[in-house]
This record gives C-alpha cells, sequence and structure tokens, in this order.
C-alpha cells in the first residue's frame, strides 16, 4: 500500500516554492502533505498531491526537474511514544529510514516515511497490525 511522492528539485532562491505552490493550485491540484529540505544551492520539495499524475505532467510542462517515489504512510496514534514503539518495529527488522516527514490533526498522526526496502517495511508494519493508508486516506480530512 504504497503512495506517490513527488521530489522537485528548486534553485535556492526565493519565492521558488511560491511559483510551485501556486501553479498546482491554478491546476486545482491539493498539496495534501509536504516537505521541504535545503543546502545553499538548492532544495528538494517532496510532496503529496491529490493528482499525481496530473502533478507531474504540469511540473514537467513548467521545467521544473521532478521526479516521482513510493512511500509508506502510517497512521498512529498523536500521543507520546507511539512512534517510539513503531520506530522499534522498523529498527529490530534493520530497515533503514531514508528521510520521513509527519503531520498530524487531533488524535492521529501521518507519517510518510521513505525505507531502504519498502516492502520489507510494510510487512512489518502489517504483521505488527499498524494501519497503512492508500493515497485516498490522505484525502479525507
Amino acid at each position: 500500500m504504497y503512495i506517490k511522492q513527488l521530489s522537485i528539485f528548486l534553485e535556492n532562491k526565493r519565492g521558488r516554492f511560491t511559483e510551485v505552490a501556486k501553479l498546482l493550485g491554478k491546476e486545482n491540484i491539493n498539496m495534501t502533505a509536504f516537505t521541504v529540505s535545503e543546502n545553499s544551492d538548492f532544495g528538494i520539495l517532496r510532496l503529496i498531491v491529490s493528482d499525481t499524475d496530473r502533478a507531474l505532467q504540469v511540473l514537467r510542462d513548467n521545467k521544473y526537474a521532478v521526479s516521482e517515489a513510493d512511500v509508506i504512510c502510517l497512521h498512529c496514534p498523536n500521543q507520546s511514544g507511539a512512534l517510539g514503539r513503531v520506530m522499534d518495529f522498523i529498527t529490530g527488522a534493520e530497515i533503514f529510514i531514508e528521510y520521513m516527514y509527519a503531520f498530524s490533526e487531533g488524535e492521529s498522526a501521518h507519517v510518510i516515511i521513505r525505507p531502504d526496502d519498502i516492502e520489507k517495511c510494510e510487512k512489518v508494519l502489517k504483521d505488527n497490525e499498524l494501519e497503512l493508508l492508500a493515497a485516498s486516506g490522505l484525502y479525507k480530512f
């Protein structure tokens, strides 16, 4: 149960994120979750959107360097210690996390995970009866 995530490489210049947000908004593509990482020369905007295929096309048509990757979205309680328990399962299975980011709403948290072995990570999480969301599950709130 993977979710498609887009990674956009942006020059580290004022207004570049604004351009992407406005472009996707103009096309009625909702950014459901995102994170930005940067260094002195460029940034990487990673995002989950309401229409991945369309966003990919729009971004490429507008000359953005964009790639697509599979990630896992874990649904867990928004409470102290919940993520630590989940990470014990992942660490115990010797899965390396390339990166992750999270967002929460009320009593629920959603954690986007990019592991080095996505199939193994999905199996470990499911075997431990943890709830994974499909892309459609991200758009309910």
